[in-house]
C-alpha cells in the first residue's frame, strides 16, 4: 500500500567524487523548516528538508516487507509549476555501475570469465602505451576502482560549462574514444596499489561484457536484468538524447549562479558507467532483488559485497557497491549517481528487505547531498513513514 498521496502506478565524471564524498558524511538533520505548514509524515518531512536546501525538485520512494511510501517536493518544471511525477524517469548516473558489475559477476558465475582475467586478455589493443599495460589490470580492479586509470571527463566539454553543453549535447562518443581520452592523462597509481574512482573502469567493463558475450552491454542489461525483473520503466538509451515517459527537467549550474536546463543529453559518454534511465520504483526493485539473492549466487554476491577502503570517499567499496555505516548501527549498500542535473542515491539493507531511493533535479545547495544521505539513513534504520 502506498502512502503520501501516491497514485496507483499507471549522472558523472570528476564531480561524482566531490558529490559522493559529501553525501557519505555522517547524517545530520536537514535545515530548519520554513513557516510553510509541513506534513506530519516523516518521509515527506525529509523530502521537504532536501527541497529546502535549494533543489528544484525532489522525489523519494522507500520499500519494506509488505509496505512502501513515496513523497515529492518542488516542481518538475519551474516554467509551468508542474509537480514532480510519481513515476518519473531520470538519468541514474553512477548507479549504472551496480548493473554493470552484476552482469560481470553473472558471467563469472557462468564460467565465461574470471575476476582475475586482465584487460589485456580481453581487449589487447585498448589499454596499452608508454604509461599503460592492460595486462596488469584485472577485471576485479575495474569493478573495485583499483586500476589507477584516469577519467575521460576533463576532455568532454558538455560536462563542464553551459557553452560546452549546448555545443556538444548531441555528440556521440564510442567506448574506445572514451578510453583514449582518459589515457591522455597519466595513471593515478600502479594497478592494485590504491583506490581511485574512475568511470573509465566501467567503460572497459562494458567493453569486456560485449567481447565475452558477443552482444552489446545494453542488450545484456536488458536481457539479464530489465526483463527478468520487469523493470518496465528502465531503459539503456545508447545515444538517444531524450528521457522517455513522464519526467522532471534537470538543471546544472556548472559552478555559476545560473541554472541551465540540461534535460536533453546524448549519454554515450557514460556507457557502462552512468547512462541508464530508470525510476525510483524500478531502482528499489533492482536493489532488493540483488541483495535478496535473486540475481547472483551467494558466492558471487559475497564477492560484490566484500569491500575495501575507499579513502577518497571515507567509506568501503566492493564491486559496484559502496558499504556505508548506518547511524543506528550496522551498514547498508548502495551507490550515488549524477549525470548533469540528475542526482540520486540508492540504499538497501544487507538482507535486501528494505530499500530507499531519492533523486533531485538540480545541483541544489551545499547541504543537498547531506540531506539526501540523511533520508536514506533514517529510512533504512526503520524510522516509520
Amino acid at each position: 500500500m502506498r502512502v503520501c498521496g501516491r497514485r496507483p502506478r499507471g549522472p558523472l565524471v570528476l564531480t561524482v567524487l566531490t558529490g559522493l564524498a559529501a553525501l557519505l558524511l555522517a547524517a545530520s538533520p536537514g535545515p530548519a523548516a520554513t513557516a510553510e505548514p509541513r506534513a506530519a509524515d516523516p518521509l515527506q518531512q525529509r523530502v521537504d528538508a532536501i527541497h529546502d536546501t535549494g533543489a528544484v525538485g525532489v522525489f523519494a520512494e522507500v520499500t519494506s516487507p509488505g509496505a512502501g511510501a513515496s513523497a515529492r517536493a518542488g516542481t518538475a518544471d519551474p516554467g509551468t509549476g508542474r509537480p514532480m511525477p510519481w513515476d518519473g524517469g531520470f538519468r541514474i548516473g553512477s548507479v549504472t555501475k551496480t548493473f554493470t558489475a552484476t552482469i560481470v559477476l553473472q558471467l563469472v558465475g557462468e564460467g565465461e570469465l574470471s575476476l582475475e582475467d586482465t584487460v589485456g586478455q580481453w581487449l589487447p589493443e585498448v589499454v596499452r602505451g608508454s604509461d599503460y599495460d592492460g595486462g596488469l589490470i584485472t577485471v576485479r580492479d575495474l569493478l573495485r576502482h583499483t586500476s589507477g586509470l584516469p577519467e575521460a571527463g576533463p576532455e568532454i566539454p558538455a560536462l563542464h560549462s553551459a557553452e560546452g553543453y549546448r555545443a556538444e549535447r548531441f555528440r556521440t562518443y564510442s567506448p574506445e574514444e572514451l578510453v583514449r581520452l582518459a589515457m591522455r592523462h597519466p595513471p593515478a597509481f600502479p594497478p592494485g596499489t590504491d583506490w581511485g574512482y574512475s568511470n573509465t573502469n566501467y567503460v572497459l567493463a562494458a567493453m569486456i561484457i560485449q567481447e565475452v558475450t558477443g552482444r552489446s552491454w545494453a542488450r545484456e542489461v536488458d536481457e539479464r536484468i530489465i526483463q527478468p525483473l520487469d523493470l518496465s520503466d528502465t531503459v539503456v538509451p545508447g545515444a538517444f538524447p531524450f528521457v522517455p515517459g513522464p519526467h522532471a527537467r534537470a538543471y546544472a549550474s556548472f559552478g555559476t549562479e545560473t541554472d541551465t536546463d540540461v534535460t536533453v543529453l546524448n549519454p554515450s559518454m557514460a556507457v557502462g558507467a552512468g547512462s541508464i534511465i530508470s525510476t525510483a520504483q524500478d531502482l528499489n526493485r533492482f536493489h532488493t532483488a540483488l541483495l535478496g539473492g535473486d540475481l547472483l549466487a551467494p558466492a558471487r554476491l559475497d564477492e560484490m559485497t566484500t569491500t575495501t577502503p575507499a579513502p577518497a570517499l571515507g567509506v568501503r567499496y566492493g564491486l559496484g557497491l559502496a558499504e556505508i555505516p548506518l547511524s543506528c548501527g550496522g551498514e547498508f549498500f548502495g551507490h550515488f549517481g549524477e549525470l548533469l542535473g540528475y542526482h540520486t542515491w540508492v540504499g538497501v539493507t544487507r538482507d535486501g528487505t528494505r530499500s530507499a531511493t531519492v533523486y533531485v533535479t538540480s545541483d541544489g545547495g551545499e547541504d543537498t547531498q547531506e540531506a539526501m544521505r540523511t533520508l536514506v539513513d533514517r529510512e533504512l534504520c526503520g524510522a516509520p513513514s
